[in-house]
């Protein structure tokens, strides 16, 4: 049985068929991506995260990509490799694995708010390390990177390398820059 031009005026048709006819950026707000490049110089003898430190809204899908060399993408937590824990302690830990091809990447949606400090692995030493604050800038990832010396449950967990101390930009420029380059890079 067909329906009148009244009956779907009646039943809320057009209610129905306005919405169908907004564009779709109305109807749903595309979720931010934020790619973070994953460099390094012809001979590997110089390694970084490009920016090295970014400023986003919960909710934002951070993006890891390779451009040289081989990579991982490694949040500080215990639960990687016995790390000292320097992203907000509701957030879930992640580890990309080695990235070997240019091009391969890795995502992960940051919802928490605070501070994540995360490292590349075989690069840590070398200070190829980053810094993300979602939001607010909360948790260890604030502290002295020491904080947890002599607390209980945290005697295997290890102390992040000098290089990697000396390396993360601090949380008032990420803050004022909202995107923090590494000193010297070439974009």
């Amino acid at each position: 049985m067909r329906q009148s031009r009244r009956e779907f005026v009646k039943a809320g048709g057009f209610a129905f068929a306005g919405f169908a006819l907004l564009p779709s950026r109305r109807l749903f707000s595309a979720a931010a991506l934020e790619v973070i490049e994953m460099r390094s110089d012809a001979l590997g003898s110089r390694v970084w995260f490009d920016p090295i430190g970014l400023h986003v809204e919960p909710g934002t899908t951070v993006r890891w990509i390779v451009r040289e060399n081989v990579h991982t993408a490694t949040a500080y937590h215990p639960r990687n490799d016995h790390h000292s824990l320097r992203i907000p302690e509701k957030a879930a830990p992640w580890d990309s694995g080695f990235l070997v091809k240019p091009g391969a990447h890795f995502d992960v949606k940051l919802t928490v708010p605070g501070i994540y400090d995360y490292y590349c692995a075989p690069h840590e030493a070398a200070g190829m390390v980053g810094r993300i604050i979602v939001g607010k800038p909360l948790g260890p990832g604030g502290e002295p990177f020491d904080y947890w010396v002599g607390k209980p449950g945290t005697r295997a967990w290890r102390h992040v390398p000098d290089a990697a101390r000396n390396a993360f930009p601090t949380v008032g420029r990420i803050l004022a820059e909202r995107r923090v380059s590494p000193a010297g890079s070439r974009k």
